[in-house]
């Protein structure tokens, strides 16, 4: 398993190994000791998983507030994503910077996305699957989100804004600008 720094080093990339044969492969996605040897410490507590029928569904920009903040571990078991990590950290030297990668079902990688991020995706195939690990429960009283269309992020979402496939809820998150502070940049 290799795991790779970003351009916002606290996110990683994480590409497991598959071993293949004439009846599949094998892949071991997530292991603690290897995780932990990285700089990953996070226990994660519940599993998720999402399908999106059809190409252009975007789904975030999503984010729990402190004390129920999440880190998530983000992979594609069918189809594809462009996902989206934005730092939403206050004094963060990369506030309102993103990374953006393509995972899917072909190339196996993972996205470990932190705390402090608002996190989202566009798939790029229909029938995509999703299945994300993260370190806190769902708690909707500490669920926010940022815009996805936001001119101050100036994300490149692989689908026009009039195409996208939202939720009603994911078309009304507040732009970076009027973003209540809920992270504060510590290092």
């Amino acid at each position: 398993m290799d795991i790779i720094p970003q351009p916002i080093p606290d996110i990683l990339l994480v590409r497991p190994a598959q071993h293949r044969d004439g009846r599949g492969f094998f892949s071991e996605t997530y292991r603690k000791s290897a995780f932990a040897a990285a700089g990953i410490t996070a226990e994660f507590v519940q599993d998720n998983h999402s399908l999106s029928l059809d190409q252009g569904v975007i789904r975030g920009l999503h984010f729990q507030r402190p004390p129920r903040a999440q880190d998530k571990l983000v992979r594609v078991t069918a189809g594809a994503i462009q996902d989206i990590a934005v730092d939403v950290r206050a004094g963060s030297p990369t506030f309102g910077r993103y990374v953006s990668v393509i995972l899917s079902a072909e190339n196996w990688n993972q996205l470990f996305v932190p705390k402090g991020f608002a996190h989202g995706f566009c798939t790029l195939e229909p029938n995509t699957e999703v299945f994300y690990k993260v370190t806190d429960e769902y708690a909707p009283e500490h669920d926010l989100g940022l815009a996805f269309d936001d001119p101050a992020l100036a994300i490149d979402w692989k689908v026009g804004p009039e195409a996208a496939i939202l939720s009603a809820r994911d078309r009304k998150h507040p732009r970076l600008a009027d973003l209540a502070e809920c992270f504060t940049y510590e290092r």
